[in-house]
């Protein structure tokens, strides 16, 4: 039999794995509620942003439901396994375009022209009323970004762009959207996408670069609010699950002991 390269799994994929081996054994039970996002990331030693890429890859599953202001709590198992292949983080997706695009943009800012200045208000200003999230406002952030990056004139770099931002079109994505972007949050974005406009149109590479990568960020911060569950292990009907201290070891075990960032 041949051998096969071996890939170190994602951190994120780590976690959901543990998660899910306690709720299988039956150490989580149906209705079960599991320990708070915050108590998770201390518990193994990890961002919260990765707590958070596990519990929604495992909301997708149907392994748990995300309650916000209540609880992660567990639900009955899926009919069939619903994980897909190992994929990259919605985080992992964010700060690789902040890397790429906040250096794009500076390339962009120093050689627009009018008519590409003007390419980008057309797109804002279908932008702007945008009903959020929707795969209408989703496409049009699309265009944005591809926009700037067309400006350089390499369609390589164009197509790659475009392909970048078309890995957030998953399920995980979808969720976290669903979560924590609303018609506010894409108030804020079009602001931070007329900010990249506007350092763009004065030809201003550093700002421009600032600018997107400050949006680029920004977007990772819109993600990583705390579901807002109260601390404590508890079950949706209200009372109090047995076992939290063995549970709670449980899941912290196999922990590397560092922090993500």
């Amino acid at each position: 039999m041949p051998l096969k390269a071996i890939e170190p799994r994602r951190l994120y994929r780590q976690v959901a794995d543990q998660l899910r081996r306690l709720i299988e054994s039956g150490e989580y039970g149906v209705g079960d509620r599991l320990p708070t996002e915050r108590e998770l990331a201390e518990r193994l030693g990890i961002s919260r942003p990765t707590v958070r890429e596990a519990l929604i890859a495992l909301e997708v599953e149907g392994c748990i439901r995300i309650r916000v202001g209540s609880g992660i709590y567990v639900t009955a198992p899926p009919a069939e396994e619903s994980f897909g292949e190992e994929s990259e983080g919605p985080f992992e997706l964010l700060r690789a375009r902040e890397l790429i695009e906040s250096a794009l943009v500076r390339e962009a800012a120093a050689k627009a022209s009018a008519q590409d200045v003007a390419a980008l208000d057309a797109v804002l200003e279908r932008m702007e009323f945008g009903d959020h999230p929707s795969p209408e406002t989703i496409a049009l952030d699309r265009e944005f970004h591809v926009t700037v990056a067309g400006i350089l004139g390499n369609a390589v770099i164009t197509r790659f762009v475009g392909e970048l931002f078309d890995q957030r079109m998953t399920p995980y994505f979808a969720r976290l959207s669903e979560y924590f972007e609303t018609g506010q949050t894409w108030q804020v974005a079009h602001a931070e996408h007329i900010t990249v406009r506007d350092a763009i149109a004065a030809g201003d590479p550093a700002a421009a670069e600032v600018a997107m990568r400050q949006h680029l960020r920004q977007s990772q911060i819109r993600f990583q609010h705390s579901f807002g569950e109260d601390a404590g292990i508890g079950r949706a009907d209200g009372r109090t699950s047995a076992k939290p201290a063995r549970r709670a070891a449980k899941a912290g075990a196999g922990s590397n002991g560092r922090n993500e960032t």
